[in-house]
């Protein structure tokens, strides 16, 4: 989680809605089931799972990995994830292919997927079909080797303004398009997916690497002919690859808090979760131009299944306000609940964001954990309705 953008566009958001409460008391196991084999259980002409079943939904970690092993989050847990969360630059070199290695065999070992969100930092001009050919190579050895079948989320957030490749989409669409055919072609235990930024602030002004007025790169970008890039523009379809190359849509969705400036332990408001999911009115200002409905634009009318890759809700151990459990239990009810399984059946990924790290735009530590607080992990998992997650190993 690379997280610029919060302050770009937290300005724009005054949220005013009532806040929700608490954690449910359960401490028994989750009800889910297994969804991957063991490597040791899967033979080489298996086909791969790159979708759930019908009515499951995948759950997976975004892990420090310099902190935490999967063994360790798993028995807080109680069960296995199901997905593995890493980022790696792009193109790969020796030392990322190194360490690929560990992970791939890390995951294969718990019976998981593997998800690489590749960042090419240098610029989208070095995503060459050789580049591309290493990384199926890679992909290839990890299903071939450990069992483990990949998602590839290849440059995200792409319509922000805080990375090297944002708001270039011409660009970005040849580039995402050479990574997908060479990862198809060469690895077929994998999957490409999309993912941007959540609209809600777009474009964006004043990042970095935000597209410049007058610029290709800005009249790309101004869908509706007014000769301006602003919110008014569709902030998605500028960057949209091609169904032929994209498998998986997905999104980063977090609580940051209930307005600019962040930092403050605060209860999510009750349908935030859906809200930004779908650009409904979240308490913005009248004046500003709704976001379009992303899961029905994307999941529900390019018909394919969609991730959350990245999800939590902000904790400051130094903060006043809401106790840790209750503050991450608001946000995990909503994300994790009977209504969002029944609203959104295309959601079949959820990976909640693993990390304690120091966040620039709050100036604090901030601690994004399910599974580092007691027995927190258990009882969240414990409150999801029966039979939908879907995890390596329930224990």
């Amino acid at each position: 989680m690379h997280h610029a953008r919060a302050s770009l566009l937290a300005a724009l958001l005054l949220l005013v809605l009532a806040a929700c409460s608490g954690v449910p008391a359960a401490s028994a196991p989750p009800s889910v089931e297994p969804s991957a084999a063991h490597p040791s259980e899967t033979p080489p002409n298996q086909e791969p799972e790159l979708v759930p079943s019908a009515g499951r939904t995948w759950f997976g970690m975004n892990l420090d990995w310099g902190s935490e092993t999967i063994a360790e989050v798993s028995d807080r847990l109680g069960a296995t994830p199901a997905v593995w969360v890493q980022f790696v630059r792009f193109p790969l070199t020796d030392g990322d292919r190194g360490n690929l290695a560990g992970f791939f065999e890390q995951v294969g070992a718990a019976g998981g997927h593997g998800l690489l969100t590749l960042e090419p930092h240098e610029g989208l001009e070095m995503v060459t079909p050789q580049a591309a050919a290493d990384l199926a190579t890679v992909l290839r050895a990890a299903w071939t080797d450990h069992g483990v079948a990949t998602f590839v989320r290849f440059a995200h957030e792409m319509n922000g303004s805080w990375y090297t490749w944002g708001q270039q989409p011409d660009a970005y669409v040849e580039a995402f398009r050479v990574v997908a055919d060479a990862v198809h072609e060469g690895s077929p235990a994998s999957a490409m997916v999309w993912a941007p930024n959540e609209g809600a602030g777009y474009p964006f002004s004043g990042g970095a690497f935000g597209a410049v007025p007058g610029s290709p790169q800005a009249a790309a970008l101004d869908t509706d002919g007014d000769g301006e890039l602003t919110r008014a523009d569709d902030p998605y379809a500028p960057y949209w690859p091609g169904d032929d190359v994209v498998d998986w849509v997905g999104m980063s969705l977090y609580f940051w808090g209930l307005e600019y400036p962040w930092g403050e332990n605060e209860l999510a408001p009750a349908g935030r979760f859906a809200a930004q999911l779908t650009g409904r009115e979240t308490g913005a200002h009248d004046d500003e131009a709704p976001v379009p409905d992303f899961y029905a634009t994307y999941a529900e009318g390019h018909d394919k299944p969609m991730a959350i890759i990245e999800t939590a809700a902000l904790y400051d151990p130094a903060g006043t306000g809401p106790d840790e459990a209750t503050l991450k239990g608001a946000w995990f009810a909503q994300v994790f609940s009977a209504e969002t399984r029944d609203a959104f059946p295309r959601i079949g990924m959820i990976n909640w964001f693993e990390w304690r790290k120091d966040e620039p735009e709050v100036d604090a530590v901030i601690d994004w954990r399910m599974a580092g607080v007691g027995e927190l992990g258990r009882e969240l998992l414990a409150s999801v309705p029966a039979g939908w997650l879907l995890f390596a190993e329930v224990r």
